[in-house]
């Protein structure tokens, strides 16, 4: 009796570890700095990936998107969070990735939220990109996303970086430069609100300038990674008005190695569970079939594509 006994309890513990995923796939997410969205959101996924979907998933920090494509090209990581643009680049062997040539390792899985292109300033005369010329511009440090963002829009608006001051600086080294009166300008690109952006505008005269008309539409005819955002009135202080302007997005990667099965499976196991994922992470509210789909220039994992199929969308 006492070794039947035994036997049913080890039966039922492999099945207990098979149901909450102990026996599936294990992954590493790649994601970014422990203060950073990616980081905090990226927790929140792998977590209901790993509850739903049997793929049990370590989400680690990282250097952020080049590191994270660099990881799963590497065979360290199987999943990543990157901005949109920064993969259309690897894919390519572009900018931020010339020296390395083309990766194309991974795959998209689906857009996350959108990482706006936040053009701020004090000085009550620019009102327009054009207007930044012989102005004092802080355009991020060279090769980063940033820097390549402001080029394109600078270039939309018929500027170059001669045509500015150009400044090469983080985004709390641009708000103390703004606060200081040394800049005139800054880009800043992520998800708003931005805690750099809301103290400015808290404690200053800060505020958005558009980045819309022909300047976004030679943008997304050049680089089809980029698409139309609009920064709601009210998300800072003073703000308003809806501010136009345009946004990549953090998009979530994966390994073109792992298992249509799992990807389909950790797919589901986001878009299934927007309402939860929402409740715990603020970003989750972007969450839809919509910014999953739009914008995308890498391919996407064949799993992905199962899913959004169901869904009647069909994806590269």
């Amino acid at each position: 009796m006492k070794k039947i006994i035994s036997i049913v309890l080890s039966l039922a513990l492999v099945l207990a570890l098979t149901a909450c995923g102990g026996a599936g796939t294990k992954m590493t997410m790649g994601t970014g700095g422990t203060a950073g969205t990616y980081y905090g959101y990226g927790g929140v996924l792998g977590q209901y990936i790993t509850n739903n979907a049997g793929v049990n998933v370590t989400v680690v920090s990282t250097d952020g998107s080049k590191a994270n494509i660099q990881g799963i090209d590497a065979g360290n990581y199987q999943l990543g969070t990157v901005q949109s643009d920064v993969m259309s680049y690897a894919w390519d062997g572009t900018r931020s990735f010339e020296s390395e040539g083309k990766v194309d390792s991974f795959r998209t899985v689906a857009g996350l939220y959108a990482e706006a292109v936040q053009l701020v300033t004090m000085d009550k005369n620019i009102k327009s990109v054009k207007d930044l010329k012989g102005k004092a511009v802080s355009i991020g440090a060279p090769g980063s996303g940033v820097y390549f963002n402001a080029m394109d829009v600078l270039k939309a608006a018929d500027l170059t970086e001669n045509d500015i001051k150009a400044q090469y600086q983080s985004f709390a080294d641009s708000a103390d430069a703004l606060k200081d009166g040394k800049i005139d300008a800054a880009f800043i690109v992520a998800g708003p609100p931005t805690p750099a952006i809301t103290e400015l505008c808290t404690t200053n005269s800060a505020y958005l300038v558009p980045i819309d008309g022909e300047v976004a539409e030679k943008m997304m005819a050049d680089c089809p990674f980029y698409t139309v955002h609009t920064v709601p009135a009210g998300t800072y202080a003073g703000q308003t008005e809806d501010v136009k302007t345009v946004t990549v997005k953090a998009t979530l990667i994966v390994s073109a190695d792992a298992a249509e099965e799992d990807v389909y499976k950790l797919t589901a196991a986001i878009f299934d569970n927007i309402e939860a994922i929402t409740a715990e992470n603020g970003k989750g509210a972007e969450l839809s079939l919509e910014n999953a789909t739009s914008g995308m220039t890498v391919p996407f994992h064949a799993g992905a594509a199962k899913y959004f199929a169901e869904k009647g969308i069909t994806v590269e």
